[in-house]
C-alpha cells in the first residue's frame, strides 16, 4: 500500500485568508486572555513588518499599525480540517484525521483512476491551491512514515521499504515523532540520527527507554501496523464565514458566497452527491438572519452553476441591515448522476444544457416565471393540458396518439382528406361545465403528404375540421 500525507502548516491562517479578497495582506491571528493578547501566527507580509509569533499585541501595535488582526479559533481549525477531509474523500475511501492539521490518504488503490503518482499529486496540489490552503505532500509505504517525511520533505515519494529505511535513517531523532524526553535523551547520548539508533542492539534500547519508543520506530519502518480511524462524510453541509467588516452591499457578498459555494461543491464531490436546495443565511448584529433559499429542479454540484444561481437570487435582495457573517446550510443531498455526453460535440463551448438554462431563468426571473406543460385528466383536446410551476411533478396521463401541434381553434378543411389512416376515435365530454363536445377524430393524410388530426361532429356529414398537426 501507499499512503499520502497532506500537511497544512498554516491551516488557521489559511482559513481566515480564504474569506478575504487580498490574501497577501499583513494579518496576524491573536489568542490569549484579555490582559495578555499574543500573536499566534502571522502572514509573510506581517513578518516583513517585524511581527513574530509570540509577540504581545501591545508590542506589535507599538511597532506598527499597518496590519489587521483576527481571532485564533480552534473550532474553526477543526471545521477546515473536516472540510478538507470531505474533499479528500473524493480521491480515497480511506481518509484519516488522526494527526492534527494533517490528512492521510491511501492512494495506491486510486491510481488506476487518477493516474500515476506525479499526475495524481499535481491534481491534489492544484485543487488545494484553488481552495486557498497551503500544503506539504509526502508519499510513503505506511501512514506513519508519510506523516514524518512531510515534516521535512515536501514532494518526496518513497516507493519501497529499502528506500524508506534509508530516508528515515538520515532524519533527526527530534523530527520523527518520539516523545520529547526520549528524543532529548538520545541526543545527549550522541544519537542524533535514526540510523544511529537502529544500529544499537534492540535489547539495549528496550532496557534504557520506554516501550513506546521501539513501538513507534517499528511503526515508522512498517513492521507494526498503525490503526487509523477512517473518516465518514456527514449527511449535511454547514459552513460559515465571518466577514472582517460590516457589509451593506450585495456586490461585496459575492466573494465570500462564492467561497462557500465552492466548498459545498467540493463536499458534494467527495460524497458523490448533488444538492437540490440549500439555505443562505446573512447574519446581522441586532436582527434575525436574512434567509435566502435556493432551490433546484434537479440535483447539481457544479460550483460555477451553483454560484451563478445563488448570485441571481442574491442580486435583487434588499439587505435589511449590515451583514457580519454568511452561512450556507445544505441538507437535501441526493445521489448525483452526471449527464451523459456525446463523444463528438459541435462547439461544446457554445452549447448550454436545458437544465442549466432553466435554472438560470428561474434564478433571474423567479420560480413562477418558468412553467412546465403537463397532462390534465380531460378527454377534450383543448382541456387536456395545463401549465404548472416547473418542478412540480404529476402523474403522466396515458392518452392515445396525439398531435404535437394543437391549433388554438379548429379550421374547416376545404376538401376531403387524401387518405384516412386511423379512426374514428369518438370523444364525448364536457356536459358538466357547458363545454360539451361530441366529435369523431381521424388521423388523415393531406394532398401534400402531411399528417393531421381532424374531426367531424357526431351525426353530421359536413367538412372535416383540422385540429392539429403531427411532426
Amino acid at each position: 500500500m501507499r499512503w499520502a500525507c497532506i500537511l497544512f502548516p498554516q491551516l488557521a491562517l489559511d482559513g481566515v485568508l480564504r474569506s478575504r479578497e487580498d490574501p497577501a495582506a499583513a494579518l496576524a491571528l491573536i489568542a490569549g486572555p484579555t490582559q495578555r493578547r499574543v500573536l499566534q501566527t502571522v502572514t509573510p507580509a506581517a513578518r516583513e513588518l517585524g511581527l513574530r509569533p509570540g509577540m504581545s499585541l501591545t508590542a506589535a501595535r507599538a511597532l506598527t499599525d499597518a496590519f489587521v488582526s483576527a481571532e485564533y479559533d480552534e473550532k474553526q481549525i477543526g471545521h477546515w480540517h473536516q472540510l478538507l477531509a470531505a474533499w479528500a474523500y473524493r480521491y480515497s475511501s480511506h481518509v484519516s484525521l488522526n494527526y492534527p492539521r494533517t490528512l492521510l490518504l491511501e492512494v495506491q488503490s486510486s491510481m488506476g483512476l487518477f493516474g500515476p503518482w506525479p499526475r495524481f499529486e499535481q491534481r491534489l496540489r492544484d485543487e488545494l491551491d484553488t481552495m486557498g490552503f497551503r500544503h506539504r505532500i509526502a508519499l510513503a509505504p505506511n501512514p506513519a512514515a508519510a506523516r514524518m517525511l512531510a515534516n521535512s520533505h515536501d514532494g518526496i515519494a518513497v516507493a519501497d521499504r529499502h528506500a524508506l529505511c534509508e530516508m528515515l535513517g538520515h532524519m533527526s531523532v527530534e523530527r520523527i515523532g518520539l516523545p520529547d524526553e526520549s528524543a532529548t535523551a538520545l541526543s545527549r547520548m550522541g544519537l542524533r540520527r535514526l540510523q544511529q539508533v537502529l544500529a544499537l542492539p534492540r535489547a539495549t534500547l528496550a532496557r534504557r527507554f520506554p516501550e513506546t519508543v521501539l513501538r513507534h520506530i517499528d511503526t515508522l519502518l512498517g513492521d507494526r501496523p498503525l490503526v487509523l480511524d477512517c473518516y465518514a462524510p456527514p449527511d449535511c453541509f454547514d459552513s460559515r464565514l465571518e466577514l472582517n467588516f460590516d457589509v451593506e452591499s450585495n456586490q461585496a457578498l459575492f466573494f465570500p458566497v462564492k467561497r462557500l459555494v465552492s466548498d459545498l461543491a467540493a463536499f458534494l464531490a467527495g460524497r458523490d452527491s448533488g444538492v437540490l436546495r440549500f439555505m443562505l443565511h446573512l447574519e446581522h448584529r441586532n436582527l434575525e438572519d436574512t434567509q435566502l433559499p435556493i432551490g433546484l429542479l434537479a440535483a447539481e454540484r457544479d460550483a460555477e452553476m451553483l454560484f451563478e444561481l445563488t448570485r441571481g437570487r442574491l442580486e435583487p435582495l434588499q439587505i435589511a441591515a449590515p451583514v457580519q457573517a454568511v452561512r450556507l446550510v445544505a441538507r437535501d443531498l441526493p445521489h448525483f448522476v452526471p449527464r451523459s455526453s456525446q463523444l463528438f460535440e459541435d462547439r461544446p463551448q457554445q452549447t448550454l444544457l436545458w437544465e442549466q438554462l432553466r435554472e438560470r431563468l428561474r434564478a433571474r426571473l423567479g420560480d413562477d416565471a418558468v412553467l412546465d406543460i403537463c397532462g390534465h385528466p380531460d378527454h377534450r383536446p383543448e382541456q387536456a393540458w395545463r401549465q404548472q410551476t416547473a418542478g412540480r411533478t404529476e402523474l403522466p396521463i396515458d392518452y392515445p396518439l396525439r398531435p404535437g401541434w394543437l391549433l388554438a381553434e379548429p379550421v374547416a378543411l376545404t376538401c376531403d382528406p387524401a387518405q384516412i389512416l386511423a379512426g374514428p376515435e369518438r370523444i364525448e365530454s364536457g356536459w358538466w361545465d357547458g363545454g360539451d363536445v361530441r366529435r369523431d377524430y381521424y388521423l388523415i393524410r393531406t394532398d401534400l403528404g402531411q399528417l393531421a388530426w381532424a374531426f367531424r361532429p357526431v351525426g353530421q356529414a359536413g367538412p372535416y375540421w383540422l385540429h392539429g398537426w403531427f411532426a
